[in-house]
């Protein structure tokens, strides 16, 4: 397995068939559009590579807030379904937990949704535990993917 930063626009976009396994209905001139916002914000990804397949791509951001100060947040784990249970999802956990140290975070958060019992168990297992509510008020039903 190799690790491979994606930092920009052109070494995200190839990889949107491993995004599509949980966004079918994402293409690519959205993906782009979304990416053109997200990338000068602090968004970048890691892409999982078996030979030179890409086998599960993580976004992530780093940012500040005032209750934890520098943080880093996991978003968007995808492994291709045929790549589960192999430790890719631990390989990409450990990746982001170092580049979190180097990079002087004081935690990582991520969300998952409340019915994915399967994501739960494996981020307790990584040493996550819930601490609140992400509370969300959906204003565009159609604008999400």
């Amino acid at each position: 397995m190799e690790i491979r930063e994606l930092n920009t626009l052109e070494d995200m976009l190839p990889h949107l068939p491993v995004l599509q396994e949980m966004y079918p209905n994402l293409d690519l001139e959205s993906y782009q559009n979304m990416l053109t916002d997200m990338i000068p914000n602090n968004y970048a990804q890691i892409g999982v590579f078996i030979a030179s397949d890409c086998v599960a791509i993580s976004g992530y951001w780093l940012a500040t807030k005032l209750w934890c100060g520098r943080y880093l947040e996991l978003d968007n784990v995808i492994v291709r379904e045929s790549a589960r249970g192999s430790g890719v999802g631990k390989v990409i956990q450990q990746y982001l937990e170092e580049k979190a140290f180097e990079l002087q975070c004081n935690i990582m958060v991520l969300d998952a949704y409340t019915t994915n019992f399967k994501a739960h168990r494996f981020y307790y297992n990584q040493g996550y535990a819930p601490r609140g509510f992400h509370f969300i008020k959906i204003l565009d039903e159609e604008g999400l993917t």
